[in-house]
């Protein structure tokens, strides 16, 4: 039996989260509502990656339609399917409007698949949005809808250990005498470029990472940096990546008070003298998805509240030093010539990143698509740290295997350039840590 031809409705979401959307769909049929063209023009103008996304459709769509009309279907290339935009067409028999309410733009969309399920009876039909709820209700009229795939990861329930049991005691008794022995098959199955281990035997163990470079295991040793010293081997591992000259693109995960912001601003601060600058940003994910500007106040008031744990991370430095140390007058020296710069992330959108340490907290709120516009504008001397947490997500239309952190970390693996570190350890306290454990 002949397999059926395919027709993707895509909704606003996904056209925000890909600009390339509509030709990733292989030789299948694409088409978008005209209720997502009044969306995407409501999203041209402002500085945020969705503005830019809309503009990019609205220009991908304006080339492809040349001088001829959308309402009949257009090729999308060689080796493509073919495109259109539905207008607002009434379906016969269901009308998801009539059923649920009028006027709302998601009943519109799901209208025009409803249309497309009785004008193109031989074809199957599929909503493609990220927005749950949306795909819920169109589920319930019979329409398949699904989210949109393209970029997302497998989370692995398993991952590798990267504790090496049954090492060779003299094997660790001489990565503690030289500080490094020859891999020569120690890591096995667990070998990685940039990884980082515990090599044991018995009661002996060493905290090791793997140089590619000389294809040599290294010792690592629990060092202060700034003022912090790490608290467990992963603290440690985390600490060496982001102290490591030779690795210029750091992801580090974990839940919620383990250290990840703190220990990259440590380091950050260890090696002030090697930038010019040093970035903290963070996405900015307004309460209730409502826009900033609504908030009372000026800028700095608006955004304050959203930059506070920053800053906190900062403080706790500062206060591991008396306030006539040294240190402490260098952070407050950088802080106010702007040598140290805390600030909301679309603030600096749009820069080239030379001589700069770049850290992003809360990475798991961007998309992939974001996440490759901040690395593809680093420039020489640049090192760029990701922070977050893939399981907690705080945007409406990501989840824990579309998310712009967890697409880093699923590609980059392995490469010379990059390392990813998992803080398993909560260290803020014993009540954070029972609170996460149980609750």
């Amino acid at each position: 039996m002949a397999k059926k031809q395919k027709i993707f409705v895509l909704d606003t979401s996904v056209l925000l989260h890909d600009h390339q959307a509509i030709t990733t769909f292989e030789d299948n049929n694409v088409a978008i509502p005209i209720t997502v063209l009044e969306e995407l023009d409501k999203f041209k103008v402002g500085n945020d990656t969705k503005n830019f996304c809309a503009r990019e459709v609205i220009r991908f769509i304006d080339r492809l339609s040349g001088s001829g009309g959308l309402q009949d279907w257009i090729t999308l290339g060689k080796g493509k399917g073919n495109f259109r935009v539905i207008m607002e067409q009434k379906p016969k028999k269901l009308d998801a409007e009539n059923i649920y309410a009028e006027g709302k733009n998601d009943h519109k969309i799901i209208n025009a698949a409803l249309f497309l399920k009785e004008s193109e009876p031989k074809k199957s039909i599929t909503l493609v949005t990220k927005d749950i709820n949306l795909r819920i209700k169109a589920k319930a009229l019979g329409v398949i809808a699904e989210d949109y795939e393209t970029g997302k990861v497998t989370i692995k329930s398993e991952e590798k250990s990267n504790t090496i049991e049954g090492v060779d005691s003299e094997k660790i008794r001489e990565i503690f005498t030289k500080g490094r022995i020859d891999e020569n098959g120690i890591l096995g199955a667990n070998k990685l470029t940039n990884g980082y281990y515990i090599l044991k035997n018995g009661k002996s163990s060493s905290l090791a990472f793997f140089n590619h470079a000389v294809d040599q295991i290294e010792r690592i040793e629990k060092e202060f940096v700034y003022g912090i010293k790490p608290k467990n081997a992963e603290q440690a591992f985390a600490l060496h990546a982001l102290m490591n000259q030779n690795i210029k693109l750091v992801a580090i995960q974990g839940v919620a008070g383990t250290g990840k912001t703190l220990l990259a601003l440590a380091s950050a601060l260890e090696q002030a003298k090697q930038y010019n600058q040093i970035i903290l940003a963070r996405p900015i994910v307004p309460l209730s998805n409502k826009e900033i500007g609504f908030l009372p106040g000026d800028a700095s008031d608006k955004i304050g509240p959203y930059m506070e744990p920053l800053f906190d991370n900062l403080k706790f430095i500062k206060s591991q030093f008396g306030q006539n140390e040294k240190k402490h007058k260098a952070i407050l020296e950088m802080q106010e010539s702007g040598k140290i710069l805390i600030t909301p992330l679309a603030f600096i959108r749009g820069r080239s990143l030379s001589n700069i340490m770049f850290i992003i907290d809360e990475a798991q709120n961007l998309t992939p698509h974001e996440v490759k516009t901040i690395i593809t504008r680093a420039g020489e001397n640049t090192k760029i740290v990701f922070t977050g947490d893939v399981h907690q997500i705080d945007t409406p239309y990501l989840d824990e295997n579309s998310n712009g952190l967890a697409y880093l970390i699923d590609r980059l693996t392995g490469q010379k350039l990059f390392s990813n570190v998992k803080l398993e350890k909560g260290e803020r306290s014993d009540l954070a840590n029972m609170a996460n454990d149980l609750l």
